[in-house]
């Protein structure tokens, strides 16, 4: 395999701070939208980041490939359950209970580095320079959700509340923690998605021979471990030490947080930065071939599953079928058809990373501020249009692209696209808390939102990495 012979040398600095704008702004957005497809957000902005850094010139269908994969599967981990886990941290009648908060900052920091980790480990292998073909990725994850079963059964079970039988390893409320409360057990499947997680990352290290693969996915478990429970510290401290905060010289400002979107914020922050480190520390081990790719997937197939993933993706989103949820509610589901698509497909990664990951984010806005007397300039500014103009870039760049390089402007315009977007759509549900209007609860995150947004674009817009510098004529010297 003929293999690109740049190699990567971005500053540490740059990689760590950027990635950290991009998860801090991503998984904070995700706290409105949700479980699997909201992290998406997370994972598509900080993918698109680490492939406009670590690739320069951006020529290769590997690369967006590579974006790809990162960004479904930041959306495997969305399965997991962790509401009731924070709230052994912070939860009023558990405030005192350091058995609680250890035992609650304990499967945080399990379930953050299961989550991230999905995310390492794909981005690692859209990088890594090994071919998987779409039967084997189709297997692979056949094999992950057989792993699933196995480690749910092993390590979720009993889950049987009304016969006092849980779990020996459980992270939700308990009575043990709330012997008088009326609770609600919630069921996990962390222990499923670790074994899942466990065979990819055995599969990828030591059959495909995948180093960059593997790594990475220790990197963002170490991510996802840290990052959890260094956010809810914050939330944390203020639950139990409420004058902590309010007294210091930050008080006027902490006084109208959202401390969950902060906690969601400051953990995207540290699992983006974090991972960002681990590509770096491996970025030798890139290896992003620039030969000439051939989808091995006729047109009509492509065709089919695409029409297939996007009418489940939509039903299970905005469908009341208990079905629906059944076949498709689970992370590693929803990613089966997208990532057989991605791996070797040139249509697949364009789209994934556009309006496939647009859609139930638009959508769900839609739901949310929807107007009856103003219905169909809702649905326009909010549904219709976003799509568009995603399904119009990805499918222009796509035509554009060489058969042996792609479009050296796509990730650039895929980022700065993506981050306008996605803050947007997130200001929208906010209610637009402009900030020189009264505060509330989401004006706070809007600036951190907004200061990302401005940083992101700014390093899309005018940072060169093949040369490592800042210029102002990227954008017509890539174009010619």
């Amino acid at each position: 395999m003929k293999k690109d012979t740049i190699i990567p040398k971005p500053s540490l600095w740059l990689v760590m701070l950027s990635t950290a704008m991009a998860g801090g702004m991503g998984w904070g957005i995700r706290g409105q939208y949700g479980h699997e497809t909201g992290a998406m957000i997370a994972g598509l902005l900080v993918s698109l980041v680490l492939v406009f850094l670590f690739c320069p010139g951006n020529s290769s269908i590997h690369v967006v490939r590579a974006a790809a994969l990162g960004t479904i599967a930041m959306g495997f981990g969305g399965s997991i359950t962790y509401g009731q886990t924070i709230g052994l941290t912070h939860d009023s009648p558990l405030i005192g209970n350091w058995e609680a908060l250890r035992w609650g900052m304990l499967g945080l920091a399990i379930k953050g580095g299961i989550w991230i980790g999905f995310a390492g480990l794909f981005l690692g292998i859209g990088l890594g320079g090994k071919r998987y073909q779409p039967s084997e990725m189709f297997l692979l994850i056949l094999a992950m959700l057989i792993a699933v079963v196995i480690g749910w059964w092993l390590l979720n079970t009993p889950h049987d509340p009304d016969n006092k039988k849980l779990p020996f390893l459980y992270f939700s409320d308990h009575w043990k923690w709330e012997p008088d409360a009326t609770l609600k057990h919630r069921p996990e499947i962390w222990g499923g998605l670790l074994f899942a997680l466990l065979s990819g990352i055995i599969y990828a290290g030591h059959k495909k021979n995948d180093q960059l693969a593997r790594n990475l996915a220790l990197w963002g478990m170490l991510g996802g471990a840290l990052g959890f429970p260094l956010g809810q510290t914050l939330q944390a401290t203020n639950a139990w030490n409420p004058d902590f905060f309010r007294e210091s010289f930050l008080g006027g400002v902490t006084k109208y947080f959202n401390w969950w979107n902060i906690m969601e914020t400051t953990f995207g922050a540290v699992m983006g930065a974090i991972l960002g480190l681990g590509l770096w520390i491996n970025r030798r081990r890139i290896a992003v071939s620039n030969e000439t790719d051939v989808s091995p997937l006729p047109n009509w197939l492509i065709g089919i599953l695409l029409i297939i993933h996007v009418s489940l993706l939509v039903l299970v989103e905005f469908s009341k079928l208990d079905w629906i949820d059944g076949v498709y509610d689970l992370g590693l589901m929803i990613g089966l058809i997208p990532l057989v698509l991605c791996i070797r497909g040139r249509l697949g990664p364009y789209l994934q990373l556009l309006p496939i990951t647009l859609i139930p984010i638009a959508g769900k806005t839609l739901r949310a501020l929807v107007d009856p007397v103003n219905q169909s300039l809702y649905w326009l500014l909010y549904l219709i249009l976003p799509i568009l103009i995603a399904t119009t870039i990805a499918i222009w760049f796509a035509r554009q692209a060489k058969p042996n390089g792609e479009h050296p402007l796509f990730i650039r315009s895929a980022l700065l696209f993506s981050v306008w977007i996605y803050h947007g759509l997130n200001f929208a549900f906010f209610s637009f808390p402009w900030p020189w209007e009264a505060w509330g609860g989401r004006t706070p995150n809007a600036i951190i939102f907004f200061i990302c947004m401005l940083g992101l674009s700014a390093l899309a817009l005018f940072y060169n990495p093949t040369e490592r510098r800042w210029q102002g004529n990227l954008w017509r010297c890539e174009r010619d």
